[in-house]
């Protein structure tokens, strides 16, 4: 990435505001939203996620540690996490999500590329016409589960189908931070990997786009009030419509 134009660097730059500012602000999505636009700046995965990756492990044990030490004042000893969940719906996406950090490592760039906007559009039109991913039995749950474990280790994005379980059975108080458990975990494994394959982690960028990521996040954790009480099926049709141009524009590109 060190060859790059002044633009790119910046559109880099404000690309990863917008993923902390929807990580904070959704409680998801700073991978799936924000991965179709930098693959339009350099279509390189392999580049980029290393640094999500890291963005996931600083951001979610952050907000963790925050809301349970906020949590400590009014409930001392309750966790904000649903250890118990968390460790049921691991058991199931464990080998998935092992067989995905695999074909991330041996898929050629343009493959993945292809594969993650091709799933982007299609989380997008369930954005637009108001019908998010929804599980309706105990074998639909394992199915979303495994998929999601296992686009999860191909490229980070695999939080709606994940969330679509998640959502019916944890309540509203403890799921933002029991995902955010998840995602430290399962990002987790994906480091390792990287580290095991000898993938360059971009540590140098790390010292320029994690203070951006930062200002998405406190600009997010301001929002997420404001979010929920705005009319959240208009903002979803609007940026599952963003999204939907980009990854056409996307795998028009990689074809």
């Amino acid at each position: 990435m060190s060859d790059l134009a002044n633009y790119q660097y910046l559109l880099i730059a404000l690309i990863f505001v917008w993923s902390g500012f929807v990580r904070s602000g959704l409680g998801f999505g700073g991978a799936v939203l924000s991965l179709p636009f930098l693959l339009l700046v350099l279509d390189k995965p392999l580049v980029f996620l290393p640094i999500i990756a890291v963005h996931l492990l600083v951001f979610s044990s952050l907000t963790i540690w925050m809301n349970n030490r906020t949590r400590s004042g009014e409930s001392p000893g309750v966790s904000t996490v649903d250890w118990k969940y968390l460790s049921r719906i691991l058991g199931i996406m464990i080998v998935p999500k092992l067989i995905g950090v695999f074909g991330l490592i041996t898929l050629p760039s343009d493959v993945l590329s292809a594969i993650i906007f091709v799933i982007v559009a299609l989380y997008s039109v369930s954005y637009i016409i108001n019908r998010p991913f929804r599980s309706g039995s105990k074998t639909v749950d394992t199915i979303f589960l495994m998929a999601g474990g296992y686009i999860s280790g191909t490229s980070l994005i695999g939080a709606p189908l994940i969330i679509a379980v998640a959502a019916q059975h944890l309540p509203k108080e403890k799921l933002r931070d029991t995902l955010f458990a998840l995602w430290f975990i399962l990002v987790l494994i994906k480091m390792g990997a990287f580290i095991w394959a000898g993938v360059d982690l971009q540590l140098i960028h790390h010292l320029w786009l994690l203070p951006c990521a930062a200002v998405g996040h406190v600009i997010g954790l301001y929002a997420h009030d404001r979010i929920l009480r705005a009319e959240t099926p208009v903002f979803f049709r609007v940026l599952g419509t963003v999204l939907l141009v980009v990854s056409g524009v996307g795998i028009v590109s990689v074809l």
